[in-house]
């Protein structure tokens, strides 16, 4: 371990150039991470004093294929990318965990008391409490720590800011109390269940695991409590693309019905059949009932279940034809899928809001940008926010100044597939 001084200059040396490289791929934020590092560990030093410290990082991730599969136990393909949390921490002697994120105010737990509170729902603190309660349940160990965060994961992008955060307390605890030993899948879902139990929102796993274990992977949630996952490799940067995504700038307000439909609609016609998710739910027996199905529960729910059966085995599809090495064939699977999206799982736009479609303008906009070269779709949870898009290295400036230009500066993020999930820096 070395302290901050040290640390801060050798990063302004330059020491550290091949290690951001290998983490954030993209050479042109390189000065950028430099920048940042140096700026964190400066702050934590003003905060706490210099001492030894170590660095980690939680990655955001992307949603590639698997739109609103997770909460069906369905299949999903995610990967992290070049934005993450960072965190400068050191453990302390006491039973206490400080945190100080960038723009906030001092947050303190106890870890003699870890029970869920209602006075902390929806707040970081729930988080960092829940985590920490999950690896003592589990007889981790845990011990106190403060910590400086600082992130770059767009928050309401859809790229899992909160699951990054989750993921970075975990990761913490791992390395300064369980000499990173603690497999990536658990920390995941450590982070879930600080999310459902204690921040108080209903999430799947998909946003957890994808930031945890990083890189590309596949995730087949057939069994909730232990999900294969499996990585998929792939030289991503070979294809000669670039991942963007695009923040259309709709309104989130009012939309908590709209996503709530979707699971819940889905789970009526797994009811039909006496289960209570469509994955335990045979596909032939879905088709040859639709009649009936729709009959009692209408025709939205019958497409809904439509799109979540043939999103899964386009999971598998996109999965082999990236092993394959057929990114034109992967393309062509994303663009089914956004489809699928738009036009059964209908998370484009709220039919309660017609006039706030600016999700259908993205998409629109990248069909007449992209044509045959590129693909656009859906992002996460949809009905607002942003869209993904996959395009050839030499049209992204194009691309990115046309989206600029329609939702406003730095609305296109262009973005890496990052291999590393939570991860100890230094």
């Amino acid at each position: 371990m070395k302290d901050t001084s040290v640390l801060m200059n050798e990063f302004k040396e330059g020491i550290y150039e091949s290690l951001l490289k290998d983490i954030y791929v993209d050479d042109s934020v390189l000065e950028y991470q430099k920048e940042r590092y140096i700026k964190a560990l400066n702050q934590y030093e003003e905060i706490f004093g210099k001492e030894e410290v170590e660095i980690y990082s939680a990655p955001g991730r992307s949603e590639v294929g698997g739109n609103h599969t997770d909460h069906q136990y369905g299949k999903v393909l995610a990967t992290s990318i070049n934005l993450d949390a960072i965190a400068v921490t050191a453990r302390t002697g006491d039973e206490k965990i400080t945190v100080v994120s960038d723009g906030y105010e001092r947050m303190e737990i106890g870890l003699n008391d870890l029970l869920a509170r209602e006075d902390e729902r929806e707040t970081s603190l729930a988080l960092i409490r829940g985590v920490a309660a999950r690896l003592k349940q589990k007889g981790y160990k845990i011990g106190g720590f403060r910590a400086y965060i600082t992130s770059d994961v767009l928050i309401g992008a859809g790229m899992s800011s909160s699951a990054a955060y989750e993921t970075l307390i975990g990761t913490i605890l791992s390395g300064l109390y369980n000499e990173m030993k603690l497999d990536p899948v658990f920390l995941a879902q450590a982070g879930q269940y600080a999310e459902n139990e204690y921040f108080g929102k209903p999430c799947g796993l998909m946003d957890q695991m994808a930031s945890s274990v990083g890189g590309m992977i596949y995730i087949d949630f057939e069994n909730p409590e232990e999900p294969e996952v499996r990585q998929v490799n792939v030289d991503f940067e070979g294809f000669g693309h670039s991942l963007c995504i695009v923040d259309t700038r709709g309104s989130h307000a009012d939309l908590t019905e709209d996503y709530a439909m979707i699971p819940s609609e889905m789970k009526q016609v797994a009811h039909y059949f006496e289960e209570d998710v469509l994955r335990k739910v045979d596909k032939t027996d879905f088709y040859l009932n639709i009649p009936a199905i729709r009959e009692i529960l209408g025709d939205r729910a019958v497409l809904r279940a439509m799109h979540l059966f043939e999103e899964n085995k386009r999971v598998e599809e996109e999965v082999e034809a990236l092993e394959q090495g057929k990114f034109e064939v992967f393309k062509k699977l994303v663009k089914d899928s956004g489809d699928s999206s738009f036009k059964y799982l209908q998370n484009v736009y709220s039919n309660h809001q017609v006039n706030n479609q600016s999700v259908s303008i993205g998409l629109a906009v990248s069909d007449v940008i992209l044509k045959d070269r590129g693909v656009s779709r859906v992002h996460g949870g949809g009905f607002a926010g942003t869209i993904q898009a996959f395009v050839p290295d030499e049209i992204v400036p194009l691309y990115q100044k046309t989206m600029d230009s329609v939702f406003g500066e730095e609305a296109c993020h262009i973005l890496k597939v990052r291999k590393y999930g939570g991860m100890k820096v230094l």
